[in-house]
């Protein structure tokens, strides 16, 4: 969404900056990540993209972690993740 009115270009609000498309910020940023996330079942932590195309399992006991979409990927219920 373009910038309209009486807005101060310099100083965008950070919803509004959150909203508009990864090229059109003021500085250019991606919108993925990666995170650690910890298995509910283990403790163990898998360092996982936020946007994964696969499904990724934790390595210690084989359960389930996250499951693709068609944009982010999905945690399963019960798992925890912190952005790094």
């Amino acid at each position: 969404m373009p910038y309209r009115g009486n807005t101060d270009l310099l100083h965008p609000d950070k919803a509004q900056e959150a909203k508009t498309h990864k090229l059109k910020r003021l500085v250019q940023s991606p919108n993925s990540f990666f995170m650690d996330v910890r298995c509910p079942g283990c403790t163990a932590i898998t360092t996982v993209f936020s946007h994964a195309q696969t499904v990724v399992q934790c390595p210690g006991c084989d359960t389930v972690l996250c499951q693709p979409t068609g944009g982010k990927a999905r945690l399963t219920e019960g798992c925890s993740f912190r952005k790094r």
